[in-house]
């Protein structure tokens, strides 16, 4: 179970320097300044490919955070088994597609669906774990 945690913490640094490769160029390109940053005018007038990567970032430190939560919890208590270890990489390989779609093509109808599916994986991961806990 650490290592779909791992994995996943991983792709969220890889995701953390996409975020600078799309944006920096683009505060570059339109010599952004820092009181136009602080206000917030800068990010609305970037290209939204700049935005993109930015946005997914923030969304994988959101309900990953449950998915690592419940994994460590997992591990902990000695619960791991082949198929919650397949859930969790299930969850992880979803949350990379739903990243790499949102910071390429950003297609809102794809991305809902991926979101749609990795939380139905989570929720199934959290249902087995409780099932496993409380013998139902």
């Amino acid at each position: 179970m650490i290592q779909p945690v791992l994995a996943l913490v991983a792709w969220s640094m890889i995701m953390l320097v996409w975020l600078y490769v799309r944006r920096l160029p683009a505060l570059v390109r339109y010599a952004i300044s820092e009181a136009r940053l602080q206000s917030g005018e800068a990010i609305r007038q970037m290209p939204p490919q700049a935005q993109w990567a930015a946005d997914n970032y923030n969304n994988l430190m959101q309900q990953p955070t449950l998915f690592y939560a419940l994994c460590l919890g997992i591990f902990l208590s000695g619960l791991s088994n082949p198929g919650l270890e397949y859930l969790a990489w299930l969850y992880v390989a979803l949350r990379i597609i739903h990243s790499v779609v949102q910071s390429t093509a950003n297609i809102t109808t794809i991305r809902f669906c991926l979101f749609l599916a990795s939380s139905g994986v989570l929720g199934l991961l959290c249902f087995d774990a409780l099932r496993i806990t409380f013998r139902f």
